[in-house]
């Protein structure tokens, strides 16, 4: 029999240990998805310890000094968190308030609204005695539920948990509760252990692409956008990274929906598992972001501005957000988006009457830079913008902003230039615009970041490679270029949902299911491999 209570849960927001076992509160976590809607986001056990079994098991668990509701899940792998949405794997969710216990089991397949992902099963049943243990048993293809002994619900739904992994996770809608026990056991003739992150296990390469672009430019770093859940639950997802990249940037980690889920109330534990893969690897950490108009929490998207002393409490709960981040994070970041897609969603060149705008005005890029600074005067600060990768009138504006910014007092280093090309036809970024653009902004005295890089494959994998390597190129022999970074590692995880809600898997990244694509051979190819 395992004890589960003994093992790693340092990383999971809303869990610490104490001495009668663990305790959990509820943190709000949610995504902002399209139109205003929220998902729950509750957190798994992702950077500490997940079980790898063979065979039948059982997992029993007590609560206690339960307020409101206690939930504990049980899932076959991490879910696929995207920008405005989660995808639910293949597991079982428990639910206890009073003496009422929600049964869910979901299935892993794509939900037609992604965004409000439905059971394959669900039962309400009462539990006749709640402060008894509670036990899950996959018996065969059969899944049980018991409190006390007593079985409570059974279904032929075993096979959710085929992949033989088990990840743990416990949290709470409006309330909280102790986890008194908590304990893994296998059936007699089959297994069951404990496993850490898979990106323990994973090693550099000398021939991968930060160490290619070390032989020419040794200060430009290769980085990419990277979530806790492929690298603590994917062994190639993690070697992907640790073997040819020497940065990473958090790819929601680090938004404010993940870091203060209410008022005043902070979860840094999963970017800080995140930024500890980095630190242990001697790798850079771009944070990512500060002031944007998506991935809020509730309490800030509907900051009251309506009075003046609204827009003062309002001001000060941003400015309190702002500096207890940044000064948790100081010294661990070589550089940060301190305002993240200012402009217009339609490539225009007006703010984003967002947050930050109704609060502080239309000069609030500078009281972020100035805020920002005061609390970490090392990092390296930039304005991260899309269409502006090319010359025109929103790179003009950005290059405005930036001016107008420090004119203010602020202190902003460069401009992120995201270099998303969704469509050839209309977002190709050539070398000679390119490098006009990096001329522009390095001769205002600017560094430039290539931040978020992905290309289409719309019109086949060599036009895609050869985009990819225009732009690595072009950064490359500039020193005005000074980090690159493509936004995810592994087509596997790149998801979007249509306009017409339909989950659909994007072809962008350099590697697919694991394996190099010709893109990924092209930048090898433009940093000398």
């Amino acid at each position: 029999m395992l004890d589960l209570l003994q093992q790693d849960w340092q990383h999971v927001p809303g869990v610490t240990a104490d001495g009668a076992g663990l305790r959990v509160t509820a943190t709000a976590l949610s995504i902002l998805g399209p139109g205003g809607t929220r998902q729950p986001a509750p957190p798994l056990d992702l950077d500490g310890t997940h079980l790898v079994v063979a065979g039948e098991f059982t997992l029993s668990a007590r609560f206690t000094d339960v307020t409101g509701d206690a939930t504990w899940a049980v899932y076959d792998s991490p879910p696929v968190v995207a920008d405005e949405f989660r995808i639910e794997p293949a597991g079982l969710r428990l639910t206890l308030d009073g003496d009422d216990l929600e049964v869910s089991v979901f299935d892993g397949a794509g939900e037609q609204d992604v965004t409000d992902p439905r059971p394959v099963y669900e039962e309400h049943v009462r539990v006749p005695d709640p402060d008894a243990v509670l036990s899950v048993r996959r018996s065969g293809d059969a899944l049980e539920i018991a409190s006390g002994g007593d079985t409570l619900s059974s279904a032929p739904l075993g096979g959710v948990f085929d992949s033989g992994e088990l990840w743990l996770g416990l949290s709470s809608d409006d309330g909280s509760f102790t986890v008194g026990s908590l304990t893994a056991t296998a059936a007699e003739g089959d297994s069951l252990g404990t496993a850490g992150p898979a990106v323990a296990q994973a090693e550099p390469s000398a021939e991968g692409l930060q160490a290619l672009a070390a032989r020419t430019r040794p200060d430009l770093r290769i980085g990419a956008a990277v979530a806790l859940g492929p690298l603590a639950s994917d062994a190639t997802y993690a070697q992907e990274l640790i073997g040819d990249f020497g940065a990473i940037t958090p790819e929601n980690a680090m938004k404010a929906q993940a870091l203060s889920p209410r008022r005043g109330v902070y979860t840094f534990e999963e970017a800080d598992a995140l930024l500890a893969v980095a630190e242990s690897r001697g790798m850079a950490v771009h944070g990512h972001t500060i002031a944007f108009s998506e991935a809020m929490p509730r309490w800030m998207q509907e900051l009251p501005t309506g009075t003046a002393a609204e827009r003062q409490d309002s001001a000060d709960a941003l400015r309190d957000y702002l500096t207890t981040v940044v000064r948790h994070f100081r010294g661990r970041l070589a550089s940060l988006d301190v305002v993240n897609e200012p402009f217009d969603l339609d490539q225009g060149t007006s703010l984003q009457e967002n947050t930050w705008y109704r609060v502080f005005g239309p000069d609030y890029p500078a009281v972020v830079s100035r805020a920002v600074h005061d609390a970490d005067p090392d990092v390296e600060q930039f304005v991260n913008e899309n269409g502006a990768d090319v010359p025109g009138p929103r790179q003009d504006a950005l290059l405005d902003l930036v001016r107008r910014t420090n004119a203010l007092g602020g202190h902003l280093d460069g401009v992120g230039l995201q270099a998303h090309v969704y469509d050839l036809s209309t977002d190709a970024v050539s070398a000679e615009d390119l490098t006009d653009t990096l001329d522009t902004f390095g001769a205002a005295g600017l560094d430039v970041r290539i931040s978020e890089n992905d290309v289409t494959d719309g019109r086949g994998t060599d036009a895609q490679a050869e985009q990819y390597a225009t732009v690595l190129s072009t950064c490359l022999s500039s020193p005005t270029c000074v980090a690159y970074t493509t936004w995810g590692l592994d087509d596997r995880y790149d998801w979007f949902v249509d306009d017409d809600g339909g989950l659909q898997q994007g072809h962008d990244l350099l590697f697919d299911d694991g394996h190099p694509t010709p893109a990924h051979d092209a930048m090898r190819r433009a940093l000398g491999g």
